[in-house]
């Protein structure tokens, strides 16, 4: 698959330096529209702030993408084992404010096996990480767009766009061919 999106300060009104990319660190991502036997979707409720986010995270030294994303979602969703249904794409931010290019790859993926208690880091269980289930693409998206109202941090206004973008080519690549 190719670019979905690709975010910069630009979304957020305000100054892009493009200029400045070449030499922002890389950080490599990986994302799920994580679907349980009903076909719910899982969200990351981040209580502190009051804002969902998909599943996922970053890609480790020494793992590929579908290592780290099996990785991240045995930790913050408890899931024991995935199939993966298709690939997404991906989707770029230009952090300029931390001199950061985010790639972050999305996928859509079925659990196979067992949920079993995540082992979340300091920083979810401080910031109030849980997992919810939701019914539906349309309910994910309304619950992702709900937390632009509440976001105030720099690197979450990044992650709203980011999923809606990676939910929004789910719904249009998956579940509108699903439904027919």
């Amino acid at each position: 698959m190719g670019i979905i999106k690709i975010i910069t300060e630009k979304n957020f009104d305000r100054l892009e330096t493009p200029d400045k990319w070449d030499g922002y660190r890389i950080r490599h991502g990986a994302r799920a529209v994580l679907l349980d036997e009903t076909s719910r979707i899982a969200l990351m409720h981040v209580s502190k702030q009051n804002y969902y986010k998909l599943p996922g995270g970053g890609v480790d030294p020494g793992e590929d993408t579908e290592m780290a994303l099996r990785r991240e979602l045995l930790e913050e969703v408890g899931c024991t084992d995935i199939n993966i249904i298709t690939d997404l794409g991906e989707v770029y931010e230009y952090r300029d404010q931390w001199e950061m290019k985010a790639e972050h790859h999305g996928f859509i993926v079925k659990k196979s096996g067992d949920i079993i208690s995540p082992s979340r880091t300091e920083k979810e269980i401080e910031n109030g990480h849980e997992t919810v289930w939701v019914d539906g693409i349309d309910q994910a998206i309304k619950l992702v767009e709900f937390g632009k109202s509440f976001v105030d941090e720099y690197g979450q206004w990044f992650e709203i766009e980011r999923e809606l973008a990676f939910l929004n080519k789910a719904k249009n690549a998956y579940f509108v061919k699903e439904k027919e």
